[in-house]
Formats: C-alpha cells, structure tokens, sequence
C-alpha cells in the first residue's frame, strides 16, 4: 500500500486568514497568537477555516480497503482506476499474518495470529494459489475477448486498486480522526498513518488542532 502527496493548497496561515476575515485582518507571517486561534478553533468546533487549505493524494490499495475509505464522502472528491477501461495484469496484496476473530464483538480481530503467510504455511499458500487462478482466468478471458468489465468479476478483494483523493484538511483530519482508531481495521489504519504523516508535515499547527479535536 503507499500513499503519495500530488497537491496541497494552503498552510496554516490560510487558516489563520480565513477566520480573521470577519475583522477585516489578514496576516503575512504566523504567529504565536495565530496559533493559539488555530488550537482554539479546533478545540471549539470551528470548523470552516480548515476548509480553506487542501490536499491530493494518489493512493493505491486493495480494492477491500478502499471501499471502507470511500464511505467518507463530505469534503472529499475521489476518482478511481476503472478495469471498465483497463485490462493490464492485476497485483494483489497480502498480509503478514492472519488476524484470529474476535470473542466480544461482530466486527474486527482480536491479538491472536493464526499464522505467518509464507509459502510453507498452508493458509497463506491456499490463498496465493486462489487469487493466482483468479489472475490467471481473468488473463484468459481477456485474451479470448470478453470484455474487461465483464471479466473483472472474477478478481479477488485484495486485487490492487488505485485512486486520486482530494479534500480540506478538516475532511481528511475527520477520515484519520476515526480510521486511526485501534478498533479500526489495521489495513485501513496503515494508509490512514501515511495521510496523517503528510498533512502533519504541511500544516502541522492546523493539523495537530484538528487531530487533539477528537
């Protein structure tokens, strides 16, 4: 999974600027009351500002992953690789370990590793040799003619799938305010660390607001 930086727009005196217009004011430099206005309107709710600065990512991930990120939807715009359209060899992901299923609970795992995914352990060579036949049906079909989105149908969930997501810094700090959670699914968490390592690096007194916010 990787997660790449393509735009920003704004810092954190766009931020600053944008709630000192109601006054009229506007700063060239930041300051540290500027900064104490930022904690204060994360800390309050005060959420327009941080609408004013933005990001844009190229994320690639597997297709089960993206779809649990796709649900947020206020404040983001997301355009996706369609294999309508596309019909080069898929890659597929795999984990490290199997997580055990929970005892408490319907959803998530539980500490338990069911075991290393290598090629000797059985699990892990059952899956490999599952998504393998998967690729390999859909490169048959797309060489005997079928159409690409027909023959999509047979490529597993943790097939490759990439995407361009761009949104405030307030929506973003939102996705990661809940998707770093630790009840979240740790594959969703991993791309959503990476996000918050980014935005961090480009505005971090805003986004240390917006995250301190929960």
């Amino acid at each position: 999974m990787k997660v790449t930086l393509i735009d920003k727009m704004g810092s954190d005196l766009s931020v600053v600027n944008a709630a000192r217009v109601s006054f009229g004011k506007t700063h060239e430099t930041l300051t540290e009351g500027d900064k104490k206005l930022i904690n204060y309107l994360g800390k309050h709710g005060h959420w327009t500002p941080f609408g004013h600065a933005t990001l844009s990512f190229h994320i690639m991930a597997p297709i089960f992953v993206a779809r649990q990120l796709v649900k947020h939807q206020v404040g983001l715009v997301w355009n996706e690789v369609s294999r309508r359209y596309v019909d080069y060899e898929p890659e597929y992901w795999m984990p490290k370990v199997w997580r055990g299923r929970p005892t408490d609970k319907k959803q998530g795992s539980s500490e338990a590793q069911i075991g290393w995914l290598d090629r000797e352990t059985r699990t892990g060579a059952a899956v490999r040799e599952s998504c393998d036949k998967s690729i390999d049906v859909y490169l048959k079909m797309i060489e005997a003619g079928v159409a690409p989105e027909q023959a999509r149908m047979v490529l597993p969930q943790n097939t490759y799938t990439e995407w361009y997501w761009t949104g405030s810094l307030y929506a973003f700090a939102r996705v990661c305010n809940l998707r770093c959670q630790p009840d979240a699914q740790e594959e969703s968490r991993d791309v959503c660390w990476e996000i918050d390592g980014l935005s961090s690096d480009l505005f971090p007194v805003s986004w240390e607001a917006l995250r301190n916010a929960v």
